[in-house]
């Protein structure tokens, strides 16, 4: 089977003269793989998972995400494309603190019609948010009519969980999703999360500061293994 995500001589600086920027040669993940990505804060992770996710573009190189060129496509149709095929778990979560919870994890749907139709369509799919909710350990008062700004720092992560999982991906991209849990509250998400992943046939991408977690992965890379920094004099090209 292809690649789920291809990188090919990519480089991308942040706008400024001395702004941050990597460079990549290849990198490659295949289908259904779990690959943890271990790195210091400040390496690079986030600019990293931003371009795989499309949330920005880099200047140069190819960024192939199920054989389509994400790199070329502009900044709208990226949005469409990410909407449809990925999951994205962010650090800060990026929840509406005043939404419901189901509602929240239903925001996913909102321009991914195919992706809708995978979660139920309109009539199934508060029941899939709601069966995802529960599996990843939110009580049932929880899930009805609260909004996420009531609940803890740990609850709203299972909530972002729920929220990329919905309507069955193809990649999810995670950055320290477990940072908010203890050692068993991180044992037990991670396996109702690849559970899920399993059901999805997703792969996943994973950032973490904890090598700890590395055993449960299919492969484990360090960030200087995947990308280069570019200097503050040096260019992409």
């Amino acid at each position: 089977m292809p690649d789920v995500l291809e990188m090919a001589n990519v480089s991308f600086r942040w706008p400024g003269r001395s702004g941050f920027g990597l460079a990549v040669e290849r990198f490659t993940l295949k289908p259904r793989e779990k690959l943890l990505l271990i790195g210091p804060s400040g390496s690079g992770k986030s600019t990293l998972l931003s371009l795989i996710a499309g949330i920005v573009a880099p200047q140069t190189g190819r960024i192939s995400i199920l054989g389509t060129d994400i790199a070329r496509l502009s900044a709208s149709h990226r949005d469409r494309f990410r909407a449809e095929h990925l999951g994205v778990i962010f650090q800060m979560f990026n929840l509406l603190p005043y939404g419901t919870v189901v509602d929240n994890v239903l925001l996913s749907l909102s321009f991914a019609k195919e992706r809708r139709k995978r979660a139920g369509g309109q009539t199934g799919e508060r029941q899939e948010a709601m069966r995802l909710l529960t599996r990843l350990g939110l009580e049932q008062t929880l899930v009805e009519g609260r909004s996420a700004a009531s609940l803890s720092v740990g609850q709203q992560q299972r909530v972002a969980a729920a929220r990329a999982l919905i309507g069955r991906p193809d990649l999810v991209i995670a950055d320290e999703p477990t940072s908010a849990l203890d050692r068993n509250r991180q044992i037990a998400f991670l396996d109702l999360l690849f559970s899920e992943l399993d059901i999805a046939g997703a792969a996943l991408m994973m950032v973490s500061h904890d090598e700890t977690l590395a055993s449960r992965f299919d492969r484990v890379a360090n960030l200087t293994e995947i990308a280069r920094v570019l200097s503050g004099e040096e260019a992409p090209t």
